[in-house]
């Protein structure tokens, strides 16, 4: 049971440079498993400056429940090299434990999911990484409706990480996916 009830009043915004030191508490706090298993997720091991970085580099969204950061959740403008997919991904998400179990991770994410996937960005999934050691974290995004599309051990100690993606434009995956099969069918024509 969450140590904070959540009333109606939660607002999604984009991070500011002066939510960074709220961030690294969020962050660090909700990490504190990730970093008992020896995770070497870059999220649970870093400092404000870090933090900074990414608000500035990438797209930090923030629930606030009655004007506290209780949740966020980052946007990733970098490349995938190491996952090769051109799909939107999403890193960095963390509820802050005083309210875990409320909800608040949910809403989080679908608002991402919907307002931002779907709606602004116009993309027909999401991709998302967790690592196969973590209890519960694959389960978690399994339930949410994530599936498994590629598995891959970096050798850094981390285990098997799995790359999740979440179709949330069910018709514009299909046209997507005959659009890339059309293209590749095209390209071996030539």
């Amino acid at each position: 049971m969450p140590s904070h009830p959540v009333s109606a009043d939660v607002q999604y915004r984009l991070a500011t440079p002066d939510d960074a030191e709220r961030l690294l508490d969020v962050i660090y706090d909700a990490y504190v498993t990730i970093r008992e298993l020896e995770l070497k997720w870059p999220a649970a091991h870093a400092d404000l400056e870090q933090i900074r970085d990414n608000i500035a580099k990438n797209e930090c969204y923030v629930l606030e429940a009655d004007g506290v950061i209780a949740a966020t959740l980052t946007l990733s403008k970098e490349p995938l090299v190491r996952w090769d997919s051109d799909l939107p991904f999403v890193k960095w998400f963390a509820v802050h434990p005083e309210y875990q179990g409320s909800g608040i991770g949910t809403k989080l994410l679908n608002w991402v999911e919907e307002a931002i996937i779907c709606d602004k960005l116009g993309a027909s999934a999401l991709t998302l990484a967790t690592a196969e050691k973590h209890p519960w974290l694959l389960a978690m995004y399994e339930r949410k409706g994530y599936e498994r599309i590629r598995s891959v051990d970096h050798g850094n100690g981390d285990g098997t990480m799995h790359l999740l993606r979440k179709v949330v434009n069910p018709e514009l995956f299909e046209a997507d996916l005959l659009a890339k099969k059309g293209h590749v069918e095209a390209q071996q024509l030539t």
